[in-house]
Formats: C-alpha cells, structure tokens, sequence
C-alpha cells in the first residue's frame, strides 16, 4: 500500500494546511484555492489530509451503483486532469445499451470517485469554463445530475474541492474564483533553515516512507483527534451577534462583493473555534480567518496598489482601533 507523506511534517505553509483543516471541520465552506509557486506543497498536502482522515464507511465513499457495500474505506483523493473531457467528470450514460435492453447503463465519473472525499484539480485557472463551472455547481449541491437524451441519472457527490494554481498563468474568472470558500497564497521558502529542514524530510520519506510516517505517527494521530472533536464540537459553537456585526463591517469595509464572503467568514471561524476547542467565537477567530475567506472575494481598487491581504488587514486594524 503507498504511504502519503504525513500532513504533520508538511514544513511551513501554515495558512493553507489551517485552511485545509477548517475545510475538513466544516465542509459546507465550500473548499480551498491554493494560489502560488509550482513544486510548494500543494498537492502534498491535500493528499496528506486525505490519508490521515479516519476511514469513512463504504456506503458513503464513491458512487453505490444500487449496490450495498459495507465495512471502512480509506477516505478517496481524486485528482482532476486539465485534458478530462466532462463525460470522464460527470460520467457517461451508454443510450444504445439503455435504449436496447431497457437498463440504465451508466459509467460513473471522477465526481462520483470522489464523493465522501477530496477532489483536487491543478492549475484550475486552465481549466475549461464549463467544467469549472459544473464542477462548482455540483460542489455546492452535493449531487450529480447526468441527463442523456430524456435519461437521467442522480448521484450523491459531497467532496472537498481544491484547486490551485499559478495566476501568472491565467486568472479564474472572479464569479468562479468567489464560488471557493476559501483562497491561499503560498510562495517557495526563502528562510534557509526552512529549506534545508524541507530537503532532509523528503529525503528521509523517500529512503523509507514506512520508517519516516511511523515516526510522525504520534502527531497524525493528534492531528485527527482534533479534527473530530472539532467536527463533534462544531454545532454546538456559539456566534455572538457582536461577532457577526464585527464580520460585517469587515465585508464593508474591505468592499467584499455580496454575502457570500460573510457567510464564509462566519462559518470559517466557527470551523477554527471548535478546531481550537473554543465554545464561543470571538473577533480573534474572525480577524484569523479573515484573510482566507476575503482576499479572492474583494474588487480591486484602481487607486490602492495594495494587494488584498493588506487590504484585509488595514481593516482589521482600523475597526479594532
């Protein structure tokens, strides 16, 4: 069985691995773009949190075909090639065998190889609007409808969707880039201890990836304790209505498009409170989360060269003034 490099060992790149974890508390945020340099993680990382995710039953992992599995599954990492035409996405309804022996014969997809887990799609900001968008589009209702000459077929595909991408090599269009939850930065290391501690890592995974995943065993295993008591803890964290004023006037001032980014906010900090083990969310939360759910989501300002982080956190300062 193939070893994944341990979340826990992932060298810097805090804010997308929080941003992974919130995502992996609360999958209603809507999932996670990793903007930034090739060959930093990204992947890694992603596939990282699948394998440290405790199995999840059969019966929600991959599309049931009318069939009934039982027994535990490793939670699915599916990755989206650019060249994927949309029947390999959505999957493919076969109308000569439908029409000729009167049976749905129907060919799941990526989408249903997904469902229950992550889906991972690189350089998304070159990927083909339509797939984009349908994949949005199903990301959100949890469910894939294929429809084929007055045939259709339904099936549940709840996954986490990231995307990443260099904007050096194409922007996503900004309603879709406002359709992901969350948005991460991520740039190559400039410290030099953090970049020799990254090579003697890899090293050491690539010489024995049993030995190096058994010596981080004790932080994975912390790592998926907290995200189940984060989980279990989160419906029971409490939003003050001062917090949710407070995230508000945050959106306004920064001049965040809709109510989308609020909402997001809102549950990001709720996310990272029960993460935390926090009962009640406080401005902390939100000032912490802030960034992730607001930098994609802002208009730019022809007379502010400024980028949106800094945007977000002149803000910050100013209303905690």
């Amino acid at each position: 069985m193939r070893v994944s490099f341990p979340f826990s060992a992932i060298v810097g790149q805090d804010e997308m691995k929080r941003a992974l974890l919130i995502a992996a508390v609360d999958a209603r945020i809507g999932g996670v773009m990793v903007f930034g340099d090739r060959g930093t993680g990204k992947s890694t990382a992603v596939r990282a949190l699948a394998a440290l995710l405790p199995p999840i039953a059969a019966a929600d992992a991959g599309y049931q075909d009318g069939t009934v599995r039982k027994g535990k599954v490793p939670v699915p990492f599916v990755d989206l090639p650019l060249g994927a035409t949309e029947d390999r996405v959505v999957g493919a309804l076969d109308l000569e065998r439908a029409l000729g022996a009167g049976v749905k014969a129907f060919e799941p997809g990526l989408l249903a190889r997904a469902n229950g887990g992550f889906l991972y799609i690189d350089e998304v900001n070159l990927l083909e609007d339509h797939i984009v968008d349908l994949l949005l589009d199903v990301a959100a209702s949890g469910e894939n409808v294929v429809e084929r000459e007055g045939l259709s077929v339904r099936h549940p595909a709840r996954f986490v969707l990231v995307g990443s991408g260099n904007p050096e090599e194409g922007e996503l269009r900004p309603q879709l880039l406002d359709r992901f939850g969350l948005s991460v930065e991520v740039r190559t290391p400039q410290d030099l201890a953090q970049r020799v501690e990254i090579l003697k890592r890899c090293d050491a995974f690539e010489r024995d990836p049993a030995g190096f995943a058994e010596m981080w065993g004790r932080a994975e295993r912390a790592t998926v304790r907290r995200i189940a008591r984060g989980r279990a803890a989160l419906a029971g964290v409490v939003m003050p209505d001062a917090v949710l004023g407070f995230a508000s006037r945050l959106c306004i001032a920064v001049g965040a498009d809709g109510l989308r980014g609020e909402l997001t906010l809102m549950r990001a900090a709720r996310a990272l409170a029960a993460l935390d083990g926090i009962a009640v969310v406080s401005a902390a939360q939100i000032s912490a989360v802030a960034p992730l759910a607001l930098r994609h989501r802002l208009r730019r300002a022809v007379l502010d060269e400024t980028g949106s982080t800094a945007r977000i956190e002149r803000a910050l300062e100013e209303l905690a003034a």
